[in-house]
């Protein structure tokens, strides 16, 4: 099999980005655009790819959902058992990125994660729909399941087990948070010189800002 996808490209146009436009605080900058991005109506604004890496070295990506924000960082939950979190267990180094395609940006975030209270974790587990409550505790996460049958079974027989009264948190279930050190904000620009800015944590707490290469 034979995929050719060279002719496969876009001009950037929607505008460019200099240092004058950032805020000097990347979680306000970032703040900024996500909020920008849920004006324009872009599905999912608040899906990120997250990348982990196991013990023999291998990184591994999937999508979750950015739940929270505040000066301490960017926070996700899972199920604590998921290769996720087992991965983060072993190595708490992480990578966030933000695919905004439609406004031709893009966000990265390299830190280290904390795993949450659990305070943190029964304030979020309660705000959720009771079905996603239930979700939670009917999948082990990143487990072989025979098919998807089996995983509605599952379902129902926590449906059945908690059809009265509020559903507890499971005690596999809980959440991160990402404390940055770098954040790079990227635009697309013309002839494929896009515009790139990085911020790097100092040891007294500001940020360097740095324009990087396209």
């Amino acid at each position: 099999m034979e995929l050719n996808l060279d002719n496969f490209r876009r001009e950037y146009t929607q505008g460019g980005l200099e240092r004058v436009d950032l805020l000097d605080n990347p979680l306000e900058q970032f703040d900024r655009w996500m909020q920008q991005t849920i004006k324009a109506g872009i599905p999912d604004p608040n899906a990120m790819t997250i990348a982990t890496v196991d013990a023999a070295g291998q990184p591994s990506q999937r999508i979750v959902l950015l739940k929270h924000l505040d000066e301490k960082g960017f926070v996700f939950y899972t199920n604590l058992n998921s290769r996720k979190a087992q991965e983060l267990k072993q190595n708490p180094k992480i990578s966030l990125h933000f695919p905004w395609h439609f406004l031709e940006r893009q966000v990265k975030v390299c830190g280290v994660v904390e795993q949450l209270s659990k305070a943190e974790v029964l304030k979020y587990f309660v705000s959720r729909p009771r079905d996603s409550q239930l979700g939670a505790w009917a999948s082990q996460q990143s487990r072989p399941i025979s098919s998807r049958a089996l995983l509605m079974q599952q379902f129902d027989a926590m449906k059945n087990k908690f059809a009265k009264g509020e559903i507890p948190v499971p005690d596999f279930w809980g959440g991160f948070r990402v404390k940055p050190h770098q954040i790079e904000f990227w635009q697309g620009g013309a002839a494929r010189l896009h515009d790139s800015f990085q911020y790097n944590l100092q040891s007294d707490g500001s940020w360097l800002i740095q324009r990087l290469e396209p």
